[in-house]
This record gives C-alpha cells, sequence and structure tokens, in this order.
C-alpha cells in the first residue's frame, strides 16, 4: 500500500476539516479516553483488547499536539478517516444521545455530539 501524497492545497483543506469535526481538545480527549465508558465501545480488530476509535482517539490527540510543520503523511490519512467516520457515524443519530454508545464511540473520535 502506498501512502497517498498531499499537496499543500489539500492538506490546507483537510486541516480545516479535521478541525471542524474535532471539537475536543487534546486534553479533554485524553482525559475522555482514560475514562470506563470510552473503554466500553468500539470495535476491536481480532486478539486486540484496545477497540479501533479508542487508538484512534490516541492518534488524534498527537495530531492535536503537533505544529502544523511536523504533521506527517500518515497524520494527514488518520484525519481523513476521521473526518469520514465522524460524518458517517454522525448521520446515525439516536433518538437519545445522552449517555448513549453513539455518543461514546463519537468522543473517542474526538467529536463531542453535545458540544456546541
Amino acid at each position: 500500500m502506498t501512502a497517498q501524497v498531499h499537496d499543500d492545497k489539500e492538506k490546507k483543506a483537510t486541516r480545516a476539516e479535521f478541525d471542524s469535526v474535532v471539537n475536543m481538545s487534546a486534553s479533554q480527549l485524553e482525559k475522555w479516553l482514560e475514562t470506563d465508558e470510552s473503554k466500553s465501545v468500539g470495535q476491536k480488530k481480532d486478539g486486540d483488547s484496545e477497540s479501533i476509535g479508542h487508538k484512534s482517539g490516541k492518534h488524534i490527540i498527537e495530531i492535536l499536539n503537533k505544529n502544523v510543520d511536523d504533521l506527517s503523511e500518515s497524520d494527514y490519512e488518520h484525519m481523513g478517516k476521521v473526518i469520514s467516520y465522524v460524518k458517517r457515524h454522525s448521520a446515525q443519530e439516536p433518538a437519545h444521545i445522552d449517555g448513549s454508545n453513539w455518543a461514546y464511540s463519537l468522543k473517542n473520535w474526538g467529536h463531542d455530539p453535545e458540544k456546541k
């Protein structure tokens, strides 16, 4: 699998969209990932004890803590995954958001659906 090379215009657009869907700060996300609720949701790959979303949250924290010039191709690829996950998952909003697995999953991906 070859890494996709993004030009500056694509990178800028990806960062802007990432910043609009990720509405939690690195410290908020870090605190959230330590909770039992965060660890209780998400799909796990075979034999993995940590969910895909929980791992994603850790990568998002790394991205949020980096300077723009230090972002790697894999960071940009992950930002793209985060954008599409949050958009796709947000479209499946349940009747009751508070305390739902749906909200917990989104928060693992850096998006708090209850934040205005």
